[in-house]
């Protein structure tokens, strides 16, 4: 599909995946592919790994797949696991040019759906794209995931809830300003100095045990109030 795209509308890029694997980005990269899309599993609303028994870590992926396409100038998108803006940094880090942040920004007062409380929280109705509910309402979703001619659909992702996050107005800034901070403790003055330094060695990634990913929140408090903006 891709080679009859580009030979029929070579002037039109392509962006194609899902990829988690050097070998899988080969493949489109040879066909023509002008950016890839990296993550199998890792959403939010995303069963895959569990259903499919297919997927990796996305910072596994992300990394191997930007670390082969950059040699072709192959642009990455890390697509999903990216819950925090913190996730936002380390995916640039990891060789991502961009990231997809669907539940990040979909309790936004701009983003499509009905806002409605339970137990007194505001909330917006979320689902995956390979949820029963999404594949049932829109051939779309199930041809996505080649089920649309299926007599029996397997879900892929769920439907949920996500909390309300206000106006994009106010949250893209802070994520831009978290984005800004988060580059300035690395000491790198650029998104491309923040790669280069990860791929020269200088900027290091630690794997943490699960003390130490306790210890880095927040913790032996009573209680607290969580305001990130």
């Amino acid at each position: 599909m891709i080679k009859f795209i580009k030979q029929t509308y070579p002037e039109l890029q392509v962006i194609a995946g899902n990829v988690v694997t050097v070998a899988q980005a080969k493949n489109l990269i040879d066909a023509g592919a002008d950016a890839l899309r990296v993550g199998m599993g890792s959403g939010s609303i995303c069963i895959t790994q569990e259903v499919m028994a297919v997927g990796r870590p996305q910072g596994s992926a992300v990394y191997r797949v930007a670390e082969y396409s950059r040699r072709f100038g192959v642009p990455v998108i890390a697509d999903g696991g990216v819950s925090s803006v913190g996730h936002v940094t380390k995916a640039l880090a990891l060789g991502a040019s961009a990231v997809m942040m669907g539940s990040m920004l979909a309790g936004t007062t701009e983003s499509p759906g009905e806002y409605f409380f339970s137990d007194g929280v505001r909330l917006k109705k979320y689902r995956g794209m390979g949820s029963l509910d999404a594949m049932e309402k829109h051939d779309s979703s199930a041809s996505r995931y080649f089920s649309e001619n299926d007599r029996v659909k397997v879900a892929q992702g769920v439907s949920g809830a996500i909390v309300d996050k206000g106006s994009i107005h106010r949250f893209l800034p802070y994520l831009y300003a978290a984005l800004q901070h988060g580059c300035q403790d690395a000491g790198a003055k650029s998104l491309a100095m923040l790669r280069s330094m990860m791929y020269s060695g200088e900027l290091k990634f630690e794997r943490r045990s699960t003390s130490a990913q306790v210890e880095g929140g927040v913790h032996s408090l009573h209680s607290y109030e969580k305001r990130l903006f």
